[in-house]
């Protein structure tokens, strides 16, 4: 039994190897673009979620508070970008939405109480809540309250969000 030359064969093993790099190449390209659009849709769900539930807190303090003018209606968290201050390790944005909507719940008793008592809330809440640690998918990250302003029955709180330092 003679086995034929495999010169024969090489154009057409070449043409074929060409061949299916492509279709790996072009497999691999297109998943990186349906995964990227798919992240994408994931934290807009994620981003929506968190304002709905919050949407759902504030029509539910609206609708008890609405006959009075002084009380704290509403409380906005606004996380403070920490990458242009130069920190190295910045949590990736549902991190920073999961940790926004656990200082929210935190801060849920803060709902109701009168606007002129707030200088002893905020210094409560700056002890209770300034360096707290809250655990996101096994790291730890610690939450400073950086500013606090009460204005028409809206708390709005900025906060930045870091890696925890052990001392």
């Amino acid at each position: 039994m003679r086995i034929p030359p495999f010169g024969r064969f090489r154009r057409f093993s070449q043409l074929a190897a060409s061949c299916v790099l492509g279709m790996v190449l072009g497999s691999v390209f297109y998943n990186s673009v349906f995964h990227a659009g798919y992240n994408a849709l994931w934290l807009d769900n994620q981003d929506l979620r968190v304002r709905l539930s919050q949407y759902e807190k504030d029509i539910v303090t609206l609708k008890k508070y609405k006959n009075s003018s002084s009380v704290i209606k509403e409380i906005k968290i606004r996380a403070e970008d920490a990458s242009a201050r130069g920190e190295t390790s910045v949590p990736d944005a549902v991190t920073v939405k999961d940790i926004v909507s656990r200082l929210g719940a935190d801060l849920a008793p803060m709902r109701g109480r009168s606007v002129f008592d707030i200088d002893t809330d905020a210094k409560m809440a700056r002890l209770l809540l300034g360096g707290k640690v809250y655990i996101v998918r096994d790291k730890e990250y610690a939450v400073t309250i950086r500013t606090m302003l009460v204005m028409e029955g809206v708390l709005q709180i900025w906060v930045e969000i870091g890696p925890a330092r052990r001392p």
